[in-house]
């Protein structure tokens, strides 16, 4: 297969300022300049061409981050580059379409723990329909695929006539998401409650060994199918809860009157979050293949490659 090296020519780089400046919504301190170009993006996207090249094969790219690191940022910065200089059809998802519907998390609640009724951690996605999705992204047979699109608005799937298509055999597929490469933790570490939700809801450990045996197990088997991962290493949790309520602010802001979380409501969602962003943020920086990390200020300060 022949693939062609393009300049970044002046519609990429317009394309690529414009979509920096959309994201800066809000006073929103994720900034960008064409100098981080050739720092952060370009080398990126070079990796993942060059084992597109090496491997002739759709390439799976897990990108993964704490809540608002700018994980959705970046994979539409990489979309644009991969297209406009490397001619590389890319598709983007993130886990977080791939929630059980509310229904199936009820049943959950009643079945195994009632914590279970809050989307976010693993076991509450559909993990059967995402490994077959991403298999199918691989070696696409049928004419067309439907990827499930969750609308948290109304914390459910949406109907699948807002289902993204794919009609066509992608050369990148990026999978981003909180959780991505996520690794189980050692069962010593699950026994002491990490906050106040775990020490008052799940007393009897059920919730977090039951996250962990997924980790194990299911969701093992699915990001094994990732070629390449790019973390996003947020300086601590704390930031997480700051840059997930400027997230919502931005919501709040496009939402069109769809229901969004208070301040109040955000700090106990995280919650649910925080025992495995911690653990992800001391162990995930020597399995991947590219660590970003992001300064106080949102900034892409370094890169590290593995």
């Amino acid at each position: 297969m022949h693939f062609k090296i393009l300049e970044l020519n002046n519609k990429a780089k317009k394309k690529y300022i414009q979509f920096i400046k959309s994201q800066e919504v809000l006073s929103e301190p994720f900034r960008d300049k064409l100098g981080q170009f050739n720092k952060f993006y370009l080398p990126l996207s070079k990796k993942i061409f060059n084992l597109k090249i090496k491997n002739n094969k759709t390439i799976i790219v897990g990108l993964t981050g704490g809540q608002g690191s700018g994980k959705s940022t970046i994979s539409n910065i990489l979309k644009i580059i991969l297209k406009e200089r490397f001619e590389l059809n890319t598709v983007i998802f993130s886990i977080d379409d791939f929630y059980r519907t509310l229904n199936e998390r009820k049943i959950m609640a009643k079945k195994i723990d009632p914590l279970f009724l809050t989307r976010g951690v693993p076991g509450t996605h559909d993990t059967k329909l995402l490994f077959n999705c991403l298999n199918q992204l691989k070696n696409l047979t049928k004419k067309i695929l439907y990827i499930p699109k969750f609308d948290k608005s109304i914390d459910d799937r949406s109907p699948k006539k807002k289902w993204q298509k794919i009609t066509f055999q992608p050369d990148i597929v990026i999978f981003e998401g909180w959780c991505v490469a996520a690794t189980p933790q050692k069962n010593k570490d699950l026994i002491k409650p990490i906050n106040i939700l775990e020490k008052e809801k799940d007393k009897k450990k059920i919730w977090r060994n039951w996250v962990n045996k997924e980790l194990k197990t299911t969701y093992k088997k699915i990001f094994k199918l990732i070629d390449l991962k790019i973390f996003l290493k947020v300086p601590n949790f704390d930031h997480v809860f700051k840059w997930r309520l400027l997230q919502e602010k931005k919501l709040r802001a496009t939402s069109k009157g769809k229901k969004t979380m208070t301040d109040i409501e955000i700090k106990n969602f995280i919650m649910y979050y925080e025992r495995l962003t911690r653990h992800m943020l001391k162990n995930l920086k020597g399995k991947s293949d590219f660590v970003i990390n992001i300064d106080k200020k949102h900034r892409l300060k370094s890169m590290k490659i593995n």
